[in-house]
């Protein structure tokens, strides 16, 4: 289908740098990081859309339907990201299906603001966060055997994300990741995010969560020892210390005062440890 269209992206502004981890960074092989900086354009394109406040729903889930439509070849133009995504698939041979499953967790977002539990939140994790580990690894045609690890660190970075975002998210698209039940059995609220500073009751419900993100980290522990890339090897250890450090300064923050983030030092330190996996 060829069909002449302006592009249906919208990028807010945001890029690899102001990611908690590295995307496609120099420890990733020269020749495989255009790929993982084609992927992550797509997704970034994709998560501006569903999170802009300008766009409605039905706009927002046209725009992705375009997206995957270029993406796949069905269309020629509304997506650049698309159109370079595309190429990149078919030089690399890695299944688009990982971008699919993105795309369908934006569509969550267009129209989904709260979550039931968090067996709902752990699901949607499984669109919205795994599906860009499995894609680094299939791009370094890693066994598949390591996405069992880590789909669980991806779910972590991304609850974190949540935590770090949540006084934000509410603010700008009415949307709350925080599960019902832990607000509810805490005794908090949805509204307490709008707050100041955030409340006993909503520091419990940080807690079960930072609890369920420990639990990740341990699934997630044995993937470095299972990547056969050394550069992949050692970006995936940096990127599983930056989730440990940062929930532990979720620990200890307030994200709903402020926005509790990683520093320098917990980048410089993600690094050190990481070198033993340097062999």
């Amino acid at each position: 289908m060829s069909e002449v269209v302006g592009s249906v992206e919208t990028w807010s502004g945001k890029d690899r740098g102001d990611e908690n981890f590295p995307v496609g960074s120099a420890l990733i092989r020269a020749s495989l990081r255009p790929h993982v900086h084609a992927f992550y354009a797509f997704a970034r394109n994709g998560d501006d859309i569903a999170d802009s406040p300008a766009l409605d729903p039905a706009d927002k889930i046209a725009r992705l339907d375009r997206m995957e439509a270029v993406l796949l070849g069905q269309a020629d133009g509304g997506s650049p990201s698309g159109v370079a995504l595309r190429a990149s698939l078919a030089q690399t041979g890695v299944t688009p299906r990982h971008a699919q499953d993105l795309l369908a967790a934006f569509r969550q977002d267009a129209t989904k603001r709260r979550y039931a539990s968090w067996t709902e939140l752990h699901d949607y994790c499984r669109l919205s966060a795994m599906p860009v580990g499995r894609h680094v690894l299939d791009l370094h045609g890693e066994d598949p055997a390591t996405h069992v690890p880590s789909d669980p660190l991806c779910a972590a970075l991304q609850v974190l994300n949540h935590l770090q975002d949540g006084a934000k998210d509410l603010g700008a698209l009415d949307r709350c990741y925080l599960p019902d039940d832990l607000l509810e059995t805490a005794g908090a609220s949805v509204a307490d995010l709008a707050s100041p500073a955030e409340t006993p009751e909503l520091r419990s419900v940080f807690s079960q969560l930072l609890d369920h993100v420990d639990q990740l980290h341990i699934q997630a522990a044995d993937l470095p020892r299972r990547t056969r890339d050394r550069r992949l090897r050692l970006e995936v250890a940096v990127i599983l210390g930056l989730s440990r450090r940062l929930a532990r300064r979720l620990r200890h923050g307030d994200p709903v005062a402020t926005r509790v983030k990683l520093r320098k030092t917990d980048v410089a330190g993600s690094l050190l440890v990481a070198l033993r996996w340097a062999a």
